[in-house]
């Protein structure tokens, strides 16, 4: 069947292909709708993390059956893109950082599919149930982080290699005291979808990697911070975003 890759737009980030086939995957947390076409003759599925039109709030995505939708279409690598804001002078807006850590301080979401009940058969015929402790010593998968490290140096845009992102509720912004405290526990990017949704695709033992975008200082390093900042500097380097994506399909 070949490699099937799967993306996620982050916020600003809502199509992928010109034509593209919209399918409805049903899995026991609910449906999910992706659309489905060829990059460099692979099939890729692409699904928007907010929804089409930036309908769904980050406490209310659907993270369990947005990754299981993707481990029953077979998909081996998910890339996903994360608008954050900086927690870092030296990390500018504008400048890509190609997070390997993540600091969770999520409330309300469920952060695993075995809550000790739930039993899935894996690809190499496995079965996976109860209670599980899912190892996160490396919660980024290397080899697709490694792929997108080499296309940015080659496609030369600022980047930076490495990072901690810390993932807030949402979906108001933080208090500069909060940042403060990010800042001091070592955060370098701030954003609200990263978890659970790194955790799940671990847990489904699929290879997921996030090209965050900076789009703003975070609160207390800018004078105010505003979602219509964050879509529009992300819009911006859509281009360039998805040039990256398509040459990462390439190389995988």
């Amino acid at each position: 069947m070949g490699i099937k890759i799967g993306v996620i737009g982050g916020s600003g980030f809502y199509s992928l292909f010109e034509k593209g086939e919209k399918i409805k995957i049903s899995t026991p947390f609910g449906d999910v709708t992706l659309t489905h076409g060829k990059i460099e003759n692979k099939n890729v599925y692409f699904l928007p993390r907010h929804g089409e039109k930036h309908s769904v709030p980050p406490h209310k995505i659907n993270y369990r059956a947005n990754a299981f939708a993707f481990f029953l279409l077979g998909v081996d690598y998910v890339i996903s893109t994360s608008a954050v804001g900086s927690l870092r002078r030296e990390i500018k807006p504008g400048d890509i950082v190609v997070v390997n850590q993540i600091i969770d301080f999520t409330k309300t979401r469920p952060t695993t599919f075995f809550d000790g009940k739930f039993e899935v058969r894996m690809r190499d015929g496995r079965i996976k149930k109860g209670v599980i402790h899912t190892d996160v010593t490396n919660p980024y998968c290397e080899k697709l982080r490694r792929i997108i490290i080499d296309v940015l140096k080659e496609k030369n845009l600022r980047f930076h290699e490495k990072g901690t992102y810390v993932c807030t509720e949402g979906p108001r912004f933080e208090t500069p005291a909060e940042i403060n405290f990010f800042r001091m526990i070592g955060g370098d990017v701030v954003g609200m979808t990263n978890a659970p949704e790194v955790f799940l695709f671990k847990e489904l033992e699929i290879c997921y990697a996030t090209i965050c975008i900076v789009t703003n200082y975070a609160a207390g390093m800018q004078e105010k911070v505003t979602h219509e900042e964050v879509i529009e500097l992300f819009n911006k380097n859509l281009p360039k975003i998805l040039d990256v994506i398509k040459t990462v399909i390439k190389r995988i």
